[in-house]
């Protein structure tokens, strides 16, 4: 298995791990107050590790990274899981978040001239398929409107997040980028707690095992893995992974909620691995098989990721 194989499979089990975590941690608190303890510790981890690794940046790249923390941590995931808190269904949720991949390559092609070709759309449309096979029996639920827009919008939000991060000129490791976002995640989903009254965290166990699982699964392997394929192959490819999330998280649930795990999960899956080997399948010697991120991106120059993926 090489590199950039290892990548994606971290990627999309740990991204996955997500979905799980959230049903565990909100089964004690409020989604805001696990997101907020999450992102407090994260931060104070990845702090220590910036400090004694002695990770440096310039300024305005830091800046830079904690506007893309507003956009991929704080809009994206305070949309998704305020949406599932209020009434949004699991299946619905996972496949609005899973579009993803079609609105970064539409925004890509509307706003930075990318071309993409008939394979990359027949992938993403495939996708789409895929997810909707996986979660058709799951859609449905008697949420308000704004719950359904927080949802749409956390995925509008972490797709140009995702476009920004891969054109931003900045050689940031992505552990210190990391240390950032969580920062400024942190920040933002405290004074949502301070605002809403549950900023103190329940004393049981289980919120701290799923504050635990979100910091470890979610957060440092899930999104540093998610910001390395990103850098390696640009943000299309790595949004593509994504398409295979929904039935890889239904599978999590299998195992550890005893789930049933039907013949349709089993048929999106095949075609989700296919669309994303249509997308991800190179296009020719040196040739990148994205078409949202730039070639003069910085941030993705071979040392820096190389870097970042042993962090």
């Amino acid at each position: 298995m090489n590199r950039d194989t290892a990548l994606a499979t971290v990627l999309v089990v740990t991204w996955s791990s997500g979905f799980v975590g959230a049903e565990l941690g909100t089964r004690s608190a409020s989604g805001h107050a696990v997101l907020a303890w999450r992102f407090v510790v994260a931060a104070l981890l990845l702090g220590l590790v910036v400090l004694v690794r002695r990770r440096r940046a310039p300024g305005p790249a830091l800046r830079r990274q904690a506007a893309l923390g507003v956009l991929m941590q704080c809009l994206y995931l305070g949309g998704i899981y305020t949406g599932v808190e209020y009434g949004v269904s699991a299946g619905l949720s996972a496949l609005i978040a899973a579009l993803q991949p079609m609105v970064v390559a539409a925004l890509a092609a509307a706003f930075l001239g990318r071309r993409i070709g008939p394979r990359t759309v027949t992938g993403l449309l495939l996708g789409i398929v895929g997810v909707a096979v996986v979660v058709g029996g799951a859609l449905g639920g008697a949420a308000p409107w704004w719950a359904y827009a927080l949802t749409v919008g956390g995925t509008v939000s972490l797709s140009v997040g995702t476009l920004l991060q891969s054109r931003v000129p900045d050689r940031v490791p992505v552990t210190l980028g990391l240390a950032v976002q969580s920062a400024t995640a942190a920040v933002f989903f405290f004074a949502w707690s301070v605002v809403a009254g549950d900023a103190v965290p329940p004393a049981d166990g289980p919120f701290w095992f799923a504050v635990g699982w979100t910091v470890l699964l979610s957060t440092f392997l899930a999104i540093g893995s998610y910001l390395v394929v990103i850098a390696r192959r640009g943000a299309t490819a790595a949004s593509a992974l994504l398409y295979l999330t929904p039935p890889v998280t239904m599978i999590w649930a299998w195992a550890m909620f005893d789930d049933a795990l039907g013949v349709a999960t089993v048929i999106g899956l095949v075609l989700c691995a296919v669309a994303v080997a249509l997308v991800l399948r190179p296009t020719g010697p040196g040739r990148r098989t994205d078409s949202g991120a730039g070639a003069g991106t910085t941030y993705r120059s071979p040392a820096t990721a190389d870097t970042a993926a042993s962090s």
